[in-house]
């Protein structure tokens, strides 16, 4: 099972802001963990390994999708992180959520899973589709569908649209024009060392 349900600021506090994740702040500026982890000196494994978990949660994925990810990024020409994160970047529920459509991913992953996302003129119904530049994303015509996502779009999200999407915040509508840029991604991570924790396993 891929969702987690646990407690989101305990994992922030861990690993850092995770946009996707939660719109939260926690008020306890010492990190998740007894007698304060952070001033012990971290393994390159340990670090390898957050930044992994960073991924994870940011994009609520389970450790097999994630491995699966890789794998088609290492199949991939040019550098398999960046591809990586533009793999998970174009997933349609990351879309939504980059549009501002919705406040977190898996508030995003709520409203693909409920049918209220339509991508070129077809219900999608599942999170992990994979937008194309060229697609055209709709909310289904049902007063229920816009008003859910109307109420959303008035709640703050993250401060810029990235280049590679455009809104019509009035008829509801959006255009993928290409591929994100890796400068566009909102997370704060360094993907080789992920690539490098799983090239050791």
């Amino acid at each position: 099972m891929s969702r987690y349900i646990g407690p989101k600021l305990r994992i922030c506090r861990k690993l850092g802001e995770l946009p996707g994740l939660t719109k939260k702040v926690s008020k306890k500026t010492s990190p998740a963990g007894e007698h304060n982890q952070q001033m012990r000196k971290r393994s390159e494994y340990a670090l390898r390994l957050e930044e992994k978990q960073k991924l994870r949660f940011n994009y609520g994925l389970s450790e097999k999708q994630l491995l699966k990810n890789i794998k088609i990024a290492k199949k991939v020409q040019g550098s398999t992180g960046i591809i990586l994160l533009q793999i998970l970047e174009m997933r349609l529920d990351n879309t939504i959520f980059r549009l501002n459509l919705a406040p977190t991913i898996p508030a995003a992953r709520q409203l693909v899973n409920h049918g209220h996302i339509f991508v070129n003129n077809r219900r999608v119904s599942i999170g992990s589709y994979q937008c194309k530049p060229g697609d055209i994303i709709n909310i289904q015509k049902k007063n229920a569908s816009i008003e859910l996502v109307k109420k959303y779009i008035q709640s703050p999200g993250l401060a810029n649209i990235p280049n590679h999407l455009e809104i019509d915040k009035q008829n509801l509508t959006a255009k993928v024009n290409g591929i994100i840029d890796r400068e566009w991604v909102a997370l704060e991570l360094n993907e080789l060392l992920v690539i490098e924790y799983y090239s050791r396993k």
